[in-house]
């Protein structure tokens, strides 16, 4: 059996009629004319090429056949009578000599047409996830991951970054998720850990004397899946740059990802050099969240002082008051409850709303509260017929975050105030280096507990002796956000043992403990580390802003869905007792089924 081919199926053209040819690929559709007359669609990766089948001997061949079979096709390539213009090979047919089988599909039906796929329900793709690859469409988003990542590369190395791989099996240490834990058969009781990120490798390098370290870098992190969080794995492109601070990784990165969002990008239009640059709590105030989508125009208001004093309840004193004003709503009042119930379901607070009608008066949601200060709300807030105005209510955050859900449903939902079609970058800056943990109630890293604190060593002493909040220090702490998605967290590294254990002294943790659980960067630092930086942008969800998904799993070969099961190979799965054996592991409790 030879399968050597002598053109792909998007070949074939005018200047080909008449040669004797051999294509192959799967044979993705049959339409029977007539007793012994036939069209049949050979597609490979390439495209796909029409074969007129037109003698019983040929008929008989392809009525064996059932559809995604791989077929070799040997023939004469002809003009056709009727060209399809949308059809790369449109102008040209094959009439074959001889069909052979090289792969049989052993099923008379399929899990789904092929070129339907995405119609079909995700577990039967993730299930039949070879078939669903098929598809041109599913398969197109693979090729532009490949077309990113390449890009990537080359401009890594073209800035001079060196592609250096980190260990996969590592130790465990806290950095934000839980760990995908591998037990260690020859120390037993003792496990690896998958890591999370390359975070302390990189920074070793650093410390090691490679001045800039890049690698489109595996991460392992056990955590719930969402619209752009693949649970499980996921790729970033990890980069770190020795004697740096923040404005030359800013600057590696607005060289780099423009033109790859240009040249891959589903949008024409995206930000230049440099990226706007938003402080974390002018972002909050101004747009209720920490990854705002800059497409959309709305702004958040704070409204506290203009609503106290009212009897409705939510605005009462010790509350904070966020307002979203909409100019050119014409929403009724069935669809502004639906969004609010929206909001509410994502946010977990319930918003609320008033409008101004055609005569300038408030109406609906909460207006009868505001009655007594109509002009003073109007004035405030610019107010003129046809507004529509979103409210939130609550403490500080709550009240931001649950405004930043609000302000992104009222953009997608009332036209004018979002430009879909383009690419928004922006930098968040001066994150806080500590919050107080919703479960703890007591002071945590609000990050990356290796970021350096605004104001080095002398600010943490004076938290220390409470001659300042600890919540008011702030980091060299930075995200990447683009069209609402955060790409990327990086940070301005702190590089200084003492730094280090008196930022973790706040946070209840003394010097052994540094020592423990990170004990191979302490001992590196205290070696004369350089001052560092750097950055990883998330590869999937970049590659998922370029493709316009809404699903992380859209543009990965072979994800996982929603709860880490790879249905199609079965894992996680049940293993042989004599693995457990090997590997001083004992089940406890009750397995799934």
């Amino acid at each position: 059996m030879t399968q050597s081919r002598t053109h792909t199926c998007n070949e074939l053209r005018l200047e080909h009629v008449g040669q004797k040819v051999k294509i192959v690929g799967w044979m993705e559709n049959v339409r029977e004319v007539g007793q012994n007359f036939a069209f049949v669609v050979v597609r490979d990766f390439y495209g796909t090429t029409q074969v007129v089948v037109e003698t019983e001997d040929m008929m008989k061949v392809v009525k064996s056949i059932n559809k995604e079979s791989t077929i070799s096709v040997e023939g004469i390539v002809r003009e056709r009578d009727s060209k399809n213009p949308k059809q790369a090979t449109g102008d040209v047919e094959v009439v074959p000599e001889k069909i052979e089988v090289l792969g049989r599909c052993r099923y008379n039906e399929l899990p789904f047409e092929i070129n339907r796929s995405r119609e079909a329900d995700e577990t039967t793709r993730l299930k039949y996830r070879y078939l669903d690859l098929r598809n041109p469409a599913v398969k197109q988003n693979i090729i532009l991951r490949c077309n990113v990542v390449a890009a990537l590369r080359k401009a890594m190395m073209e800035h001079d970054f060196l592609e250096i791989t980190t260990p996969i099996l590592t130790a465990s240490s806290p950095e934000g998720a839980r760990d995908y834990l591998v037990p260690a058969r020859k120390h037993p009781g003792k496990f690896y850990a998958l890591p999370q990120a390359p975070q302390q490798f990189k920074q070793l390098l650093m410390t090691s004397g490679f001045d800039r370290y890049f690698q489109i870098a595996p991460c392992f992190r056990d955590e719930d899946a969402r619209g752009d969080r693949s649970p499980g794995e996921f790729y970033q492109l990890d980069m770190e740059m020795s004697f740096a601070d923040q404005s030359d990784v800013f600057a590696v990165i607005e060289d780099v990802l423009p033109p790859i969002f240009a040249k891959y990008g589903k949008y024409d239009i995206a930000s230049e050099a440099p990226f706007k640059r938003i402080g974390f709590n002018e972002s909050m105030e101004k747009y209720g969240s920490d990854k705002p989508d800059l497409r959309i125009d709305l702004v958040v208001e704070d409204i506290t002082e203009l609503v106290q004093g009212t009897e409705f309840a939510p605005f009462a004193e010790g509350n904070t008051v966020k307002a979203i004003v909409v100019t050119d709503c014409d929403m009724t009042r069935k669809h502004i409850d639906k969004l609010c119930t929206e909001v509410e379901v994502q946010a977990g607070v319930k918003p609320y709303w008033f409008k101004v009608d055609e005569n300038g008066e408030l109406a609906g949601g909460v207006a009868k509260f505001l009655q007594d200060r109509k002009q003073a709300v109007v004035d405030a807030l610019n107010l003129k017929p046809g507004c529509l105005v979103g409210v939130t209510a609550g403490k500080k955050l709550v009240a931001q975050k649950t405004a930043g859900v609000m302000r992104k449903m009222l953009g997608n939902a009332v036209p004018g105030h979002m430009d879909k079609e383009r690419y928004e970058f922006c930098w968040i800056v001066d994150f806080p280096m500590y919050e107080i943990g919703e479960e703890s109630g007591e002071l945590e890293f609000c990050h990356n507990p290796f970021s350096m604190p605004n104001g080095g060593l002398e600010v943490l002493e004076k938290a220390e002796k409470g001659e300042i909040d600890p919540l008011s220090i702030t980091a060299y702490q930075y995200d990447l956000v683009c069209n609402g998605v955060e790409l990327s967290s990086g940070a301005v590294r702190n590089h200084d043992p003492e730094i280090m254990i008196k930022a973790f002294e706040l946070v209840r943790l003394g010097e052994d403990d540094v020592k423990a659980k990170f004990p191979a960067m302490y001992n590196a630092f205290c070696y004369g580390a350089p001052p560092h930086a750097g950055i990883a942008p998330g590869v999937d969800r970049m590659v998922m802003l370029l493709a316009g998904e809404e699903s992380i799993r859209e543009i990965i070969p072979f994800p996982m869905n929603k709860n880490a099961q790879d249905i199609m190979m079965g894992a996680p799965s049940v293993v042989e007792q004599k693995q457990l054996d090997e590997l001083h592991i004992a089940i406890v409790g009750e397995t799934e089924e």
